[in-house]
């Protein structure tokens, strides 16, 4: 079930997977591009989960009922 050890979970993921992006680039002319699109792809797409797991797991938005009678309805 998800908690909030999964964005620490997933942050120790991509932090090893960005040092092996660093350690295992193509050796060459463009091993900066290789490392620095690598790197900032991983990083992105880490950002993007996080933010929206973090969003769903304490909404600003409760959801509401629309069949209740008004009566039983409390605000």
């Amino acid at each position: 079930m998800a908690n909030g050890w999964s964005i620490f979970i997933g942050l120790a993921i991509i932090i090893a997977m960005c040092v092996a992006a660093w350690v295992f680039a193509p050796k060459g002319e463009n091993q900066v591009l290789w490392r620095s699109s690598l790197i900032l792809s991983f990083v992105s797409c880490y950002l993007m989960w996080a933010i929206a797991f973090l969003a769903q797991l304490n909404p600003l938005i409760e959801p509401r009922r629309s069949d209740l009678r008004p009566e039983y309805i409390h605000h």
